[in-house]
């Protein structure tokens, strides 16, 4: 037995106006706020003085911010709702990348990032499910967030080559200069209007059994947590290491970039399997094959990955649940808690999520430096796996409303 969907929220915007809004910003958000790192990284640590490991811990402090940020984020949105959160957030992310564009070393790029990480807890993913799980009917839910994760995963696509070609044309700072001016003209206004009369439900309608403190009792919560703290380190590790570790097995430099690349167009597509794969089975279900799956694609690769049809093979494999994780997690909260303080809930699992993307990578370099790539990849095989395992177990869980 699940629980109820929540109440609905009348006065919202229409579902297409909110769903094309937020599409857009979250494709802005993240290739400017979270993408463009990768492209400024080497001109801008050159330009500072600075390795690009002490460059890099900028952005490792931001999504470190942005997963503490992610509870009281998600009570102000079960409260409040996301119109002035995520407004307010666009205008704060804008100045912060334009602080960015304007500093001169290690601690002002440090102290720049706080207020990236603080920008992007109030406008990325959390933020808008939660308004899409406030604002729209429960049977529109499904559809609503694969149209905006659909939009939204061909940020790197779009941002990291544009943010290139600016950089090749007129150097780093120039360039986040007009990308703080396109996060702005973009995001503020889409936010103010577009989520115009979004709001929390009503707080009569609210329901014991869907509250924080019952669901931290609930041992399947923790189960989820540990399923994608595992799966979202792993996939931290890859995005950082995938490219350095198949130029190890023989690629040249040219092939790696681009096998790695494969990742963020597969995503969009494993996120479109898996959503319509939802008639036939249950989305946990549906997912636990898909991580069961990257371990098996990743435990291959050191087996199979120094010939390029058996890398191009096992990425494919792995790619196709590169994105998961965004559609799935609110379906599962929701069909298990229902819509009721969905923001609390969404950004108390959110919390340690964040907080493992954003070591991981760190993690995965010693180990790498200490054991090996071929054990740091054996590593990340068996964490997908461990994951997929352990989403299995919590539907074996049943949902308890007698318990307080």
């Amino acid at each position: 037995m699940t629980a109820s969907p929540g109440p609905a929220v009348t006065a919202s915007p229409g579902p297409r106006r909110l769903i094309g809004s937020l599409a857009i910003t979250q494709t802005v958000g993240y290739g400017v706020l979270y993408y463009a790192f990768s492209v400024i990284l080497g001109p801008m640590s050159t330009d500072l003085g600075i390795s690009h490991t002490t460059a890099a811990g900028a952005l490792t402090t931001a999504v470190l911010v942005s997963g503490l940020l992610s509870i009281p984020v998600g009570r102000w949105l079960d409260a409040r709702g996301g119109h002035a959160l995520m407004t307010a957030g666009s205008v704060v992310g804008s100045v912060a990348v334009l602080g960015w564009s304007q500093v001169h070393n290690a601690l002002q790029l440090y102290v720049v990032f706080v207020f990236v990480g603080v920008a992007s807890a109030m406008v990325l993913y959390e933020p808008a499910f939660a308004v899409v799980v406030a604002a729209t009917e429960p049977q529109r839910r499904a559809k609503a967030l694969l149209g905006i994760t659909l939009v939204a995963g061909f940020a790197s696509s779009i941002f990291i080559p544009l943010t290139g070609q600016l950089v090749d044309r007129i150097e780093w700072r120039p360039t986040l200069a007009v990308l703080a001016i396109a996060l702005a003209a973009v995001t503020i206004p889409l936010h103010a209007i577009g989520l115009r009369r979004t709001a929390a439900a009503p707080h009569h309608e609210r329901r014991l059994r869907s509250s924080p403190t019952w669901v931290l009792r609930d041992p399947a919560f923790w189960l989820l947590a540990a399923t994608f703290v595992l799966h979202g380190a792993a996939l931290a590790v890859i995005a950082v290491h995938l490219v350095q570790y198949l130029t190890t097995l023989g690629h040249p430099a040219v092939v790696a970039a681009t096998l790695a690349g494969l990742l963020g167009l597969l995503s969009v597509t494993g996120r479109v399997v898996t959503t319509l794969s939802t008639r036939w089975l249950p989305m946990a279900t549906i997912v636990g094959l898909v991580l069961i799956g990257q371990g098996v694609a990743m435990s291959l690769l050191p087996v199979v990955g120094r010939h390029l049809l058996g890398a191009i093979a096992c990425l494919v494999l792995f790619g196709l649940g590169f994105g998961v994780a965004s559609i799935a997690t609110p379906a599962i909260l929701l069909q298990r808690y229902g819509a009721t303080s969905y923001g609390t809930i969404a950004g108390t699992l959110a919390a340690p999520i964040l907080i493992a993307k954003a070591t991981a990578p760190l993690g995965g370099a010693l180990l790498a430096a200490t054991l090996g790539y071929q054990t740091l990849v054996l590593l990340v095989a068996a964490a997908c796996a461990l994951a997929g395992l352990l989403l299995f177990a919590v539907q074996r869980i049943p949902v308890d409303y007698i318990r307080r």
